[in-house]
């Protein structure tokens, strides 16, 4: 064998050693389980033949012992087309020790995410790890090697869509990403936490059950650390695919344009039969977005969590469009501090990527009581009302019944939007009228004078003031709504800019 045989014959056997993984029996007992493993996932995320790798030779370099024992240290990372679009992957590989964060696979990682934000292209990462690497990353010398040494590992200014999911077990740099990222998706069954149980229970020193620290239920439900709850796998690489289809490759250009799904815009009518005549009953303002914007395309994100308020990506004749709405099937529409920490992750996404955004208001305002003051109401509103005064991408409100006190400006009223208009169903004051006519009157329901009073503060907050002092520009029908945001939205796309926006929301922490 020459020479050059011979150190490529070496290099097909590295080559084949990295790709074998953690090794048949530990690839086995997954597929036992029913577990997909890292090149599984992969190939699920994107479109065949297009993966390029980096660092397939990558190990450990720590301990002399795990060379040779360590393929890909436990990361594989490249590039690769979703879509059609080029993208930056990072998949887990926890055959090989859990996955666990090193110092080699930490720059693996580093540098696709840096190419990913250098050439303007989405960052995806597949998370299933340990946390940390435990010896390695013990004493002075682990922690010099380790941490800190890329400062800009968790930098967010949200230059290009980041994407992540957690399956199985998502401790440490898995849960990391997933609270950095703009799009995180969690499959039922796993659980994501900063640490392990194990490691939790010696730290606090009792018994740590795996769904309370970290179970999908806990994030989709109560922190809102989650987007999109799946049943499989398979489910949540769709689920990136399809968050991903709305966004542009980088904060520089618009998100992609569509075909318009067949079907779209037809029998606007069906608004008047979901939207109650009665202005204090509920509905789902769900089945109305359903109807306005392309047939198929509303993808809601976080929905278990702040249930009066809707948050969707959606498609308006083609074009990436964000949704903000109220729904009163949730609270009455009422805005909880949950709601607002929704609204305002949500805000940021779409003024970040130049997503134009459509905001639907029918709230009595914001829940007060002991429990929101607890929880810092006042803070998280004052955070709502500036995030709303940064936007720079173009906006639309249309009030639909309800707008209330300092959330009608938080929702977009007034000025906070290139463009405001109305349903003749839309009423405007500083609080509820019946709860106005019992502060003022000092009245309560069934009193003598009630129905008098009532009929005159609620007369007041009909929408016909507003519009003939050009507050609001417009009061249609609700069957025009659809036509009348296609026809504005082209207006405002001709800004200077281009629809690019200021971007003045980039740094604005995400999981506040």
């Amino acid at each position: 064998m020459s020479d050059h045989q011979s150190t490529l014959a070496e290099l097909d056997r590295r080559r084949a050693r990295a790709r074998a993984m953690g090794g048949e029996e530990k690839l086995a007992r997954r597929r036992e389980r029913g577990q997909l493993n890292a090149e599984e996932r992969l190939a699920l995320l994107v479109d065949a033949g297009t993966f390029r790798e980096s660092g397939l030779l990558g190990e450990s370099s720590v301990f002399a012992e795990d060379r040779g024992r360590t393929p890909r240290d436990g990361k594989i990372v490249g590039f690769g087309r979703i879509d059609g679009r080029d993208s930056a992957i990072v998949v887990n590989d926890f055959t090989v020790k859990g996955a666990s964060t090193s110092a080699t696979n930490s720059r693996k990682m580093g540098h696709v995410r840096r190419t990913a934000i250098d050439c303007g292209m989405p960052f995806v990462h597949i998370g299933e790890s340990t946390g940390a690497r435990m010896p390695d990353t013990m004493g002075a010398r682990g922690m010099g090697s380790l941490l800190g040494n890329d400062p800009a590992q968790f930098r967010r200014t949200r230059d290009n869509p980041w994407a992540a999911a957690a399956l199985d077990t998502a401790f440490g740099s898995s849960a990391w990403m997933c609270c950095c990222a703009d799009f995180a998706v969690m499959r039922k069954g796993s659980i994501m936490s900063v640490s392990s149980p194990k490691l939790v229970s010696a730290a606090i020193g009792q018994r740590v059950d795996v769904e309370e620290l970290g179970g999908w239920r806990l994030h989709a439900d109560t922190t809102g650390l989650i987007d999109c709850v799946v049943d499989t796998d398979g489910e949540a690489m769709v689920a990136i695919r399809r968050f991903l289809s709305y966004m542009p490759g980088h904060n520089m250009e618009l998100p992609p344009v569509h075909p318009v799904s067949p079907g779209s815009g037809a029998d606007q009518d069906r608004i008047l039969d979901i939207l109650p005549a009665k202005r204090t009953q509920v509905y789902d303002m769900r089945r109305i977005l359903e109807v306005i914007f392309d047939a198929g395309s509303v993808f809601e994100l976080k929905p278990r969590f702040g249930k009066s308020a809707v948050t969707a990506l959606a498609r308006l004749d083609g074009r990436s469009v964000g949704i903000i709405a109220n729904n009163p099937n949730g609270a009455g529409g009422a805005l909880t501090v949950d709601a607002i920490r929704k609204i305002v992750d949500f805000t940021v996404l779409c003024d970040s990527f130049n997503i134009p955004m459509v905001r639907f208001m029918d709230t009595p305002g914001f829940v007060v009581g002991l429990e929101a003051e607890r929880r810092g109401a006042p803070g998280f509103i004052m955070n709502f009302m500036n995030a709303t005064s940064l936007v720079t991408v173009p906006t639309i409100t249309v009030l639909v019944r309800k707008a209330y006190g300092r959330a009608y400006v938080a929702m977009g009223g007034g000025r906070n939007n290139d463009e405001m208009i109305a349903w003749p169903s839309a009423e405007v004051s500083f609080m509820d009228p019946a709860a106005s006519t019992q502060i003022v009157h000092g009245l309560k329901p069934g009193d003598p004078g009630w129905d008098e009073a009532f009929a005159h503060i609620a007369r007041d907050s009909e929408v016909w003031d507003l519009a003939g002092m050009y507050s609001a520009q417009n009061v249609i029908r609700p069957q025009e709504t659809r036509d009348y945001l296609i026809g504005m939205f082209e207006i405002y796309r001709r800004r200077k800019r281009g629809g690019i926006g200021e971007h003045l929301l980039r740094t604005w922490p995400t999981s506040y």
